[in-house]
């Protein structure tokens, strides 16, 4: 459906350097990054509101790179919801149907459908200024919808809103999602957002596209210590490889399952795949770092300790009669455990 081929814009200070990404038709696909990756621009650009330098972007098998926004299908949604002030919620639902040729009675239906679907029909008189975030962040939804795209662009839709609509906001998204036949393409810089809402996604830092894949293989299995570290993979080590061993952390160790043949890369672990204890609590086949505890901090019902392992600092889980019944604390001497095939290896990356 979506198809950007080499994406390329030199803006002051910042570069869009060969973005290629393709959508399947109705995905719900999330590209990822964080403030200032130019994920943002890439949408805009799938919109037709900037400009490339070079590069192509096709929709529905056509080239759309130099048609004008109204020419594409397309409905952007942006995060401050940009709805109109001196608009009632049904009035701003049906203000871009004019440019799409959909006639009045039409769209009026249409628009009273999605308003319902949203669980808006009760506000459609209101004012923006008298809607809550999440019901301003539902009208631009459905005025976006109600203009009959093939594709919606989402721009961080939940960042805005509070913990307790954002669960409501998710589960309408996925909903109106999976009812309608349109493509959706989300920016977010929250790879919760992504887990529970794409199944395909792509990460991209300072212009530059890092992975694309399904939303599993990232959070499991990602390309670059960047992408390790933002979907909160926090424990990546620069690694040595030689045989059967494996060096990081000031320790070596061997007997590891499915190593790579390069001789240097980085290593990286998931924190609750490391767990802090004594060498008897972990089956035989784990494998254990000697460590200091440098810092210990609660997390609701569950501990975290960040533990010294030679020149690195590893962060792991700690089992809460750990913390209660055995002292682990700041400056006590600790083995972390974990499961050789939960270690995901990282080559080199390129200059």
């Amino acid at each position: 459906m979506i198809r950007l081929t080499n994406l390329c814009m030199n803006l002051p200070g910042f570069t869009l350097d060969n973005i290629t990404i393709s959508i399947r038709p109705g995905e719900f696909f999330a590209l990822m990054g964080s403030t200032g990756s130019g994920k943002t621009l890439v949408l805009e650009t799938v919109a037709g509101l900037t400009e490339l330098d070079s590069g192509t972007v096709h929709i529905g098998g056509r080239d759309v790179t130099t048609l004008s926004p109204e020419a594409r299908k397309v409905s952007l949604v942006y995060q401050d919801h940009a709805l109109f002030p001196h608009l009632t919620v049904l009035n701003n639902v049906m203000y871009g149907q004019r440019y799409h040729g959909i006639p009045k009675n039409e769209g009026l239906n249409e628009a009273r459908m999605l308003l319902d679907t949203l669980g808006l029909a009760h506000l459609e008189g209101r004012k923006p200024g008298r809607l809550s975030g999440g019901e301003k962040q539902r009208t631009a939804l459905a005025r976006a919808l109600a203009c009959r795209p093939d594709v919606v662009l989402l721009d961080e839709p939940l960042s805005s809103l509070d913990p307790q609509f954002r669960g409501e906001l998710r589960r309408t998204l996925k909903d109106v999602h999976e009812n309608s036949n349109a493509t959706f393409l989300m920016v977010t810089h929250d790879f919760t957002d992504a887990m529970i809402l794409a199944d395909r996604a792509a990460v991209i830092k300072d212009g530059s596209l890092h992975q694309q894949d399904s939303v599993a293989n990232i959070f499991r299995r990602p390309a670059t210590p960047f992408v390790a570290s933002f979907v909160g993979m926090t424990n990546v080590f620069p690694a040595s490889y030689s045989a059967d061993t494996n060096t990081f952390a000031g320790h070596t160790i061997t007997g590891l399952p499915n190593l790579p043949g390069w001789r240097k890369g980085f290593v990286a672990l998931r924190p609750e795949d490391a767990v802090v204890g004594s060498r008897d609590d972990f089956p035989k086949e784990w494998h254990v770092l000697n460590g200091t505890v440098e810092r210990m901090e609660r997390e609701g019902f569950t501990w975290t300790a960040t533990v010294q392992c030679g020149d690195e600092l590893l962060t792991a889980v700690v089992d809460r009669h750990m913390v209660l019944n055995r002292g682990i604390a700041t400056g006590v001497e600790v083995v972390v455990g974990f499961a050789g095939e939960h270690l995901h290896h990282m080559p080199e990356q390129e200059n």
